[in-house]
């Protein structure tokens, strides 16, 4: 991986290796480190300690760790009645895993408002596509008429899921892949769905801010679990 800044002379960690951050409650601001690659031991230990990559293509590697922090525990998760309606409809059929990589794309390709490009460059989809093939990445996919309609992906490290981003070519397709996915992280004895950033979108859904402290504290007691 050489675009986007990614520095090709940085160790390539594999995901049995990590690298030490700067403990983000020590620091003042969201930005944590610059530089290094997203080989999987350094993606695992940043996720591990509630960093996440987020950089602009001309930059080197941005370590983020945002204050507050947006997140969705199971007894908040809420669906509205009108998506509720769509879901029994069966308008969408829900996948998992069949499309990661076209769902990877069609998040980068999104136009965001406040956005001249994507964070989501070459690099990255590379990087979470390697994690997908370690079995790290998951990604939920809402079809129609056998075309991807919406979906989102991200990184299951149980019993916490780290979203990333979601795209929709269709009214409602992203919002019934998400809810879907929510509800069987859920199920399966996922404890924390980690958003990042605030959206109005995923606020809907029962999605709310907290203080960072608040957000690593959590994360290193369920990790300890």
């Amino acid at each position: 991986m050489t675009r986007g800044g990614v520095d090709p002379d940085f160790p390539y960690l594999s995901e049995f290796e990590r690298f030490r951050f700067p403990d983000p409650a020590r620091i003042k601001g969201d930005i944590i480190a610059v530089g290094g690659n997203l080989s999987p031991g350094m993606l695992l230990s940043a996720y591990e300690n509630g960093i996440f990559p987020w950089f602009n293509d001309d930059e080197p590697v941005v370590w983020q760790s945002p204050d507050p922090r947006f997140v969705l525990r199971p007894h908040n998760l809420h669906i509205p009645k009108s998506t509720e309606k769509i879901l029994r409809r069966g308008i969408f059929n829900v996948r998992y895993n069949t499309a990661f990589e076209e769902v990877i794309q069609a998040c980068a390709a999104v136009k965001r408002e406040g956005q001249d490009g994507t964070w989501i460059n070459p690099d990255m989809i590379a990087a979470y596509t390697d994690m997908r093939k370690l079995g790290y990445a998951y990604s939920a996919e809402a079809w129609r008429e056998g075309k991807l309609a919406g979906g989102c992906y991200g990184l299951l490290l149980p019993p916490v899921f780290f979203g990333e981003s979601m795209f929709t070519r269709e009214d409602n397709a992203s919002k019934i892949a998400f809810v879907s996915l929510a509800r069987i992280l859920f199920e399966r004895g996922v404890r924390l769905i980690d958003c990042q950033v605030y959206t109005e979108h995923l606020a809907r859904f029962g999605a709310v801010e907290i203080p960072r402290s608040e957000f690593l504290s959590e994360l290193r007691m369920l990790f300890l679990r």
